[in-house]
Formats: C-alpha cells, structure tokens, sequence
C-alpha cells in the first residue's frame, strides 16, 4: 500500500519549543515508534508513512500541542505514554490526563496521572471509601494514593493520613532483627516514607511525622483500632493474610478512605491463596462504594525495562502454571 503524506499547521510559530522537542527528540521518536517520516518547519509539519501510521502520528502531535500550549512541561517520557495510549485507544483525550493535577508537590511539580489505568485509578479514589489499585510495581499505585491523601489532608477532608504493610513477608517476625521495635518495623515502612519525602520539603514532612498527622506504622498495629476522619493506605497488601486483610477493612471509620494497593502476582505467603488481597478480589467485586482498578504492564512508568522484565517473569509463571501434557511438558 502506498505511503501517504499529510501537513499539519499548528496556530503558533513557537511550536518546536514544546511539540517537536529539543533538537526534534519527540519528533525522531515519533519516527522511530510508528516507522513515519516527519518533515518541519517552522509551525508547519509534514508526516509521511502508511495512511494508519500517520493518523495515530497527527493524533499525538495534535494533542501534544495541545499539552504545552495549556502549560504542560512536556518531555520524552510523556510523548512515550502519548503514543501508547492513542495506539490503544485513538479517542482519549491526553488533557483529560495528564492535566488532571492530583496534588502540587514541593517546587510546583504537579503529580498527575500517566495513563489511562492512572485515570482510572484517581477518579476511583474521589469516587468510592475503598480502592484496590491491583498490578506490578512501577505503576503508580502507591504514589498516586500517597498524593491523593496529602490532598485530602491539606483540603481538610480528613484529620490525618495511616499509611501501613505487612512487615517481614506478612508473618511481622521481626524479632531476629536488631534495634527496638521502631529500628526493626523501619526499613519495611521506608518507601512510604520516602513518598513523603518526595512529594513534601522534609521540614514539612517531618513536622506531619512528628505531630502524628501522618502515622506510619506495620500491619499488626492497626488490631483493635478505629480510624475515623483518616485516609488509609494499605501498601504490599498482597502479603496481608486473609485474617489481616479482614481486621483492616473492619478498622475504617467514619469520614474515612481507604486504598489497598499490591500486586498479586508477588505474593511471598507461604500460599498463593492465603493472601487476604486474592481473597478480596475475588469476594468483595459489586460492593457498592468499593473500587478495584487493575494496572498491567503497558502501566508501568519507570525504566522502558521494566515493562520488558515484567512481561518475561508473567510470560514464566504463565508457562509454568500450564497444564502437563502427556509428556510432561509444562512443568519443570
């Protein structure tokens, strides 16, 4: 099928500034993700390839302009996840996206979602008391929830944040480790911290720590505890046993949030099916003011690796979870 070549003008002559790049690096990657030839000048681009090609081609350039023409600091990554969710779904509109501001982090940088799963997810957090954000690491599931309760707080929708794992592999058996409770439970609660960190100066992060506005503590020591007025997160969840999942659900009080958050492929319980996350996914779906949102790997937004990682370790457990044939096959 012949190539076709299509002109795209853009209203302003400073477009190269936020659509095609820094020396044309969003251009080149365009090119080089949808096998297209870009020609610009000026505000005027000219994209040849397969009719298919160049329609999904238009379609980021377009909307990407629309991006940085409302302010958005747009790099590499961005144009990336651009071409990934037009490629899936031709009519999302990427200023639903990537301009839905969760929370305004330390120096103005604005935390907002990264994908269509990422909308999903926020838009289940504003909507419904419980939210099981399900799916590999590096998807976002933690952070968007960490952001989502620091705007909660600072709107003065709740009175303080929980954030809380399972410690040490869900049996919380810490007594081999050194140190006092505190030095023990610390390195298990570090990523939450390090959320904090990241989003809030550490001054203002250690004055919410210090006051008990924002509580990080293991698992076990939400037993017997009522949380009112308090946006919760439970992280790693999929090493929560079924008891443990059942005593946090059972702790959320009034004016409460709560968001669940782990991977169920990771589970390290001594059995798959002792994890109080499978056990909630499967029991809980349809309960009217409960939210499960599923990430995967196209989700991912660290390293381009890890998306090729987790699809190896995925493609592995499905092998090995196949049925043996007559030879045997299937199994190791």
């Amino acid at each position: 099928m012949a190539d076709v070549t299509r002109t795209i003008d853009f209203p302003e002559s400073e477009v190269a500034r936020f659509v095609y790049g820094n020396r044309d690096e969003h251009l080149k990657l365009i090119e080089r993700r949808l096998q297209v030839q870009i020609a610009a000048r000026g505000p005027s681009a000219s994209i040849t390839g397969a009719a298919s090609d160049v329609d999904h081609a238009e379609n980021v350039l377009r909307q990407i302009y629309r991006l940085g023409d409302k302010g958005y600091d747009l790099n590499a990554p961005d144009v990336e996840r651009a071409l990934d969710i037009l490629g899936r779904e031709p009519d999302t509109q990427l200023e639903d996206i990537f301009l839905d501001a969760v929370f305004v982090s330390v120096r103005n940088r604005v935390i907002s979602p990264k994908g269509i799963a990422q909308k999903q997810y926020v838009e289940a957090m504003r909507r419904n008391d419980v939210v099981f954000g399900i799916g590999p690491a590096g998807t976002g599931k933690t952070y968007l929830a960490m952001a989502m309760a620091l705007a909660h707080y600072f709107d003065h929708k709740v009175k303080r944040i929980i954030l809380t794992r399972p410690a040490v592999e869900a049996g919380e058996k810490l007594g081999f480790l050194p140190g006092d409770l505190l030095e023990k439970v610390n390195p298990y609660l570090r990523p939450l911290h390090d959320a904090i960190y990241d989003m809030l100066d550490a001054d203002r992060a250690r004055n919410l720590l210090d006051q008990g506005a924002v509580e990080v503590a293991p698992l076990a020591f939400m037993r017997g505890r009522t949380l009112n007025d308090s946006f919760i997160i439970l992280d790693e969840a999929q090493n929560a046993t079924r008891q443990q999942m059942k005593m946090f659900l059972t702790r959320i009080g009034f004016s409460s949030r709560a968001v669940i958050t782990g991977d169920i492929t990771q589970v390290d319980l001594p059995r798959y099916g002792h994890s109080g996350l499978v056990q909630a996914n499967r029991i809980l779906r349809g309960i009217d003011g409960i939210a499960f949102v599923e990430f995967s790997d196209v989700d991912v937004v660290r390293h381009p690796l890890v998306q090729k990682i987790i699809r190896a370790y995925e493609a592995e457990r499905r092998r090995k979870e196949a049925p043996e044939g007559p030879d045997g096959a299937g199994s190791d």
